[in-house]
């Protein structure tokens, strides 16, 4: 089977036109995106009983966050870590929930079930950059809107909260 798979793989590769643009080697971004999607489709694949991608939900992403928290994926910043004692490290975890969620909608995921955009994930997000601060000794300060915003018009408020990731 899967040799029939690399010969399907090998019949596209050769039967691409010179005017596809695609780059050689994806992005840095692209690569961590396909490898984290595949990594959380390898952790749906091994719950018992397995869960389909269909019926995935945020408490399937939150459990999978944790797993990550075995393996130091979201830990805090310790003393000899370039990032610790800085008032905004890097937020790996952001940055995973933004390429997971891009990853869900490019593999035939609606924006509107993405598990990865729920309330219950930027709850997760926000109380692991407050622990992270505490632990390093900084108060965690909330971002606040940009004021641009208001002086086009708008009053600065949105119901709908962008990810960025």
């Amino acid at each position: 089977m899967s040799s029939e798979r690399g010969k399907e793989i090998a019949e596209l590769g050769s039967s691409r036109s010179p005017s596809d643009q695609q780059p050689a080697t994806p992005s840095r971004y692209e690569s961590q995106k396909r490898r984290d999607w595949n990594t959380f489709g390898h952790y749906l694949r091994n719950q018992r009983p397995p869960v389909p991608l269909s019926q995935c939900n945020c408490n399937h992403v939150l459990e999978f966050l944790r797993y990550l928290d075995q393996f130091g994926k979201t830990k805090v910043h310790l003393q000899g870590c370039v990032f610790y004692g800085q008032p905004e490290p890097p937020a790996p975890l952001d940055a995973l929930i933004g390429r997971l969620r891009a990853a869900y909608e490019e593999n035939g995921g609606s924006p509107e079930t993405n598990p990865f955009a729920s309330g219950a994930i930027r709850v997760y997000l926000r109380e692991v950059r407050e622990c992270q601060a505490k632990a390093r000794g900084i108060p965690y300060k909330k971002k606040k809107k940009a004021t641009s915003a208001q002086g086009k018009g708008g009053d600065g408020s949105s119901s709908t909260m962008h990810f960025q990731g």
